[in-house]
């Protein structure tokens, strides 16, 4: 679905993007979630909601302005062709097709026309998203899981491989062939390619044991028992073992070296620092870390520290001074630094050497204003691909020759979709009521005035990930129906330093994190952008729960909300959480609330959206993966059972395959029909009438008659 609605709920793996706006000091962090505020901010709503319209009001003709209607499968139908990654040693080149409808993985020679190129797996299912090369170029490895569960299985499948009689692709190699395990993938070491380096909880559903999974045959030998709360291990680049990150009792990270058989701990960091382990130095004794340790220290840095002295020495941060630490690109030759990444307002890349200084200026001079990404690159450092993309463009992939000096594109990202119907994204900041700085990203309808426009919210996931600037399908296929858009990068967000993401620490629902989603509506009403009548607001997982947040806690603010795997119940969100995220529960306590108080239990159902289901009065849609380990089933059932009791309107999409959020084509075309009939329906906008059989069917498989929905007790 939309690139960054999800991100990840709870935070157990952080999206690593950064954020736009110069941090405030500490100070202007105040609590501001008390009942007293939030019956004040309820009656201001209720004055803007029912004020005249503007004497600029929103002409309905301006629909007709709109660029033309664009088809909702050129926007979330399966792209003709993604992905693309080099092989290692430069002969091949592999990239997402769809297979039968499927999306799975094809190869070609790299000199070869795409006409060329043979499927190398062939789930007929489920889509291949998560794919790599193994070092030597022997096998393409990728990850599945089964009907969006996420316990992901490791397959391995070489491209050189002939298929049997009958078969359309060769035979994949199951690594990991067992039930209820989730396999995580830790290293590739490139001197010995034939492994790789793996965890599996098959030991202890909690915990994930270290193995080293011989790729030819399949045998796992056994690294390190993880007995301790490990929560992440790091290998050399000569495959050895060296650190685990712990996460303490209290909330905070330790980085412990491996001694043999013992752990001894060499760095750590508090609640609320951050303190990540990135890969090791050429050298093998030093270790580039991410951190912001330090009372004095907000945004985070990379640093090289030496496990063995303890030495810490600062190797870069922003040099705006207004993010943290973004990413690292490492030469694949000499594993030298060769530039870093931060991403503001927009994303920036930082040579680090006069060859990648030469190549970045090379591609800014040769390719249009846009986001490069640099997806893969031989093992000789000499081709690389390139990708480019913007606001207005989904992107095109290159493959670049260093050494010569040249550029050849490969393919575009959904050919058919029309640039020139796309509507421009802006970065904007707006002031929240305790004076901190938010910043957010705009898209307003294209050919249309600005001016009192139905809006839809649409706050990200995670919550501590965020938003940035590039294309957003979301926000396009929204903009294309009339509505403007907002993005805002709450409090909480990750990317703008410690101090911001902690000041949405147990700030959830009536709390800062949403009162700064609040604050962006009456901003953009104040600037006579918004419709006061007219504002819906839409959100998957994180964003789920904004939603459904706004509708109870701000009744007279929205219109209509679409709640898109979003938890209603802090209590059984945190109850139910799967069991290999037990190194992180600590954490999450702190972040969001402790179920296992009193104070905690009471300051939970308080911000739970469930227990003010009578506040909610705007029409509701609720989309859930049935499947879903994060939020279950039973979080969109609990909310749906109450709004239906209460008389309300509520309708209900449940995918039996699917988990946290939707990957099959026809789910996500299903969803997208019935989430712009509805907001069509609600905030005036326009939508697109007609529907394929097949989508229909789907659509009708997905929806529930809400008077079947039960809840258990």
């Amino acid at each position: 679905m939309r690139r960054k609605i999800f991100g990840i709920l709870l935070g157990i793996v952080a999206i690593s993007s950064i954020t736009s706006a110069r941090v405030q000091s500490s100070e202007t962090f105040k609590p501001i979630s008390t009942e007293t505020k939030l019956d004040l901010e309820i009656e201001k709503i209720k004055q803007i909601r029912n004020r005249t319209a503007p004497q600029q009001s929103r002409d309905r003709n301006n629909l007709q302005q709109l660029p033309p209607l664009i088809d909702r499968k050129l926007i979330f139908g399966n792209p003709e062709i993604s992905g693309a990654q080099l092989s290692p040693d430069g002969k091949y080149l592999a990239f997402r097709k769809p297979l039968n409808g499927v999306i799975n993985v094809w190869v070609k020679g790299v000199d070869e026309p795409f006409e060329a190129a043979r499927p190398i797996t062939e789930d007929k299912t489920r889509p291949v998203f998560g794919y790599f090369w193994s070092k030597d170029s022997k096998y393409i490895l990728f990850g599945q899981d089964k009907g969006g569960n996420e316990n992901f299985r490791i397959y391995a499948v070489s491209p050189t491989d002939k298929p049997a009689r009958g078969q359309k692709v060769p035979e994949a190699r199951d690594l990991t062939p067992y039930e209820k395990v989730q396999a995580r993938i830790y290293a590739v070491p490139e001197n010995t390619p034939n492994t790789i380096i793996v965890g599996l909880n098959d030991r202890d559903p909690r915990y994930h044991d270290v193995y080293r999974i011989n790729l030819t045959t399949g045998k796992r030998e056994l690294v390190f028992k993880n007995d301790r709360n490990v929560s992440r291990w790091v290998a050399d680049l000569q495959g050895n073992l060296r650190l685990a990150v712990i996460s303490l009792p209290d909330g905070g990270t330790e980085i412990h070296q491996i001694q043999g058989e013992k752990m001894v701990p060499v760095y750590q960091c508090k609640f609320g620092e951050t303190c990540s382990p990135n890969r090791f130095h050429k050298d093998g004794k030093r270790v580039y870390v991410e951190t912001n340790k330090g009372d004095d220290v907000d945004l985070s840095r990379l640093v090289l520290f030496n496990p063995q002295t303890r030495r810490v020495e600062v190797v870069d941060s922003d040099p705006e001074k207004k993010v943290d630490f973004g990413t690292a690109i490492f030469s694949e030759v000499t594993e030298e630094l060769i530039a870093t990444v931060y991403v503001g307002d927009r994303l920036r890349i930082y040579p680090k050497n006069q060859k990648f200084a030469a190549d970045l200026a090379y591609l800014r001079k040769n390719l249009p204003d846009g986001e490069l990404g640099l997806r893969s690159m031989t093992s000789d450092g000499q081709q690389m691909i390139v990708t480019l993309s913007s606001d207005v463009d989904p992107g095109s992939a290159y493959l670049f020759d260093r050494q010569n000096q040249k550029l050849t594109k490969l393919y575009e990202v959904l050919p058919s979709l029309k640039r020139e119907d796309l509507a421009p994204m802006r970065p904007i900041t707006y002031t929240a009521r305790d004076g901190l700085k938010i910043p957010a990203y705009l898209t307003v309808p294209k050919g249309i005035p600005a001016r009192n426009l139905p809006v839809v919210i649409l706050p990200h996931g995670g919550p501590w990930a965020r938003d940035t600037w590039g294309y957003d399908p979301f926000a396009q296929f929204l903009a294309n129906r009339g509505y403007a858009v907002l993005q805002p990068n709450f409090r909480g967000s990750r990317g703008f330093g410690k101090a911001f993401l902690n000041a949405g620490n147990k700030e959830w629902g009536t709390g800062a994190m949403q009162h700064d989603i609040t604050d962006g509506v009456k901003y953009l009403i104040s600037e006579g952008i918004a419709d006061p009548k007219q504002i819906g607001i839409f959100g998957g997982s994180y964003g789920g729960y904004a939603t459904l947040a706004g509708l109870a806690f701000t009744p007279d603010l929205y219109a209509a909300g679409v709640s898109y795997v979003g938890p209603s119940n802090l209590l059984t969100l945190l109850n139910s959480v799967p069991p290999y995220w037990e190194s992180y529960k600590a954490q999450l306590k702190l972040r969001v609330g402790n179920p296992e108080t009193a104070e905690g239990k009471e300051q939970l159902r308080r911000q739970s959206p469930l227990f003010s289901a009578t506040n909610i009065k705007a029409p509701l849609m609720v989309v859930q993966g049935a499947n879903d380990p994060r939020v279950k089933q039973a979080e969109s059932d609990q909310i749906v059972v109450a709004l239906r009791d209460l008389g309300r309107d509520v309708e209900y999409l449940l995918a039996p395959e699917e988990g946290h959020g939707f990957r099959k084509e026809n789910n996500r075309l299903a969803v997208a029909a019935a989430m712009e009939k509805f907001f069509a329906k609600y905030l005036k906008g326009r939508y697109q009438e007609s529907i394929s059989p097949e989508v229909q069917q789907q659509l009708d498989d997905l929806t529930v008659d809400i008077n079947t929905v039960r809840v258990s007790r």
